[in-house]
């Protein structure tokens, strides 16, 4: 009995260090806002421990623009596509569009032109 709990106790406290207990700020959803503002998709590639994409999630977020958050530093795949198809050392890395514009880093307004470049260009 004192094993089952202690392996029990154990796990629990391993939990947070997957990567979901870090502080991850709540997204906007995906669904009918998306389809009354008319984004394209945007898929944000980040970590939870860095500042800039910490100010593109708010900004997000803020504004109820729809995005998808992959944390590189724990899905494997994320970190694959940024290092690789993305050629990117660093994040955040942006993707708007099914790959029609890639950001590297955040700035409001370079990011709004972006948005609207691929609205233009459906």
């Amino acid at each position: 009995m004192r094993i089952l709990l202690t392996a029990i106790l154990a796990a629990s406290l391993l939990l947070p260090l997957n990567g979901f207990g870090a502080e991850q700020l709540p997204q906007s959803p995906l669904g009918g806002r998306a389809q009354e503002t008319k984004y394209p998709k945007i898929v944000l590639f980040s970590t939870s421990w860095c500042p800039h994409c910490r100010a593109a999630k708010e900004y997000f977020t803020r504004n109820n623009i729809p995005f998808i958050n992959r944390d590189v530093e724990v899905d494997p795949d994320a970190m694959a596509l940024v290092t690789g198809k993305y050629k990117s050392q660093g994040v955040p890395v942006i993707v708007i569009g099914d790959d029609a514009k890639i950001l590297k880093g955040f700035e409001v307004t370079r990011f709004e032109k972006a948005v609207e470049q691929v609205r233009k260009k459906k």
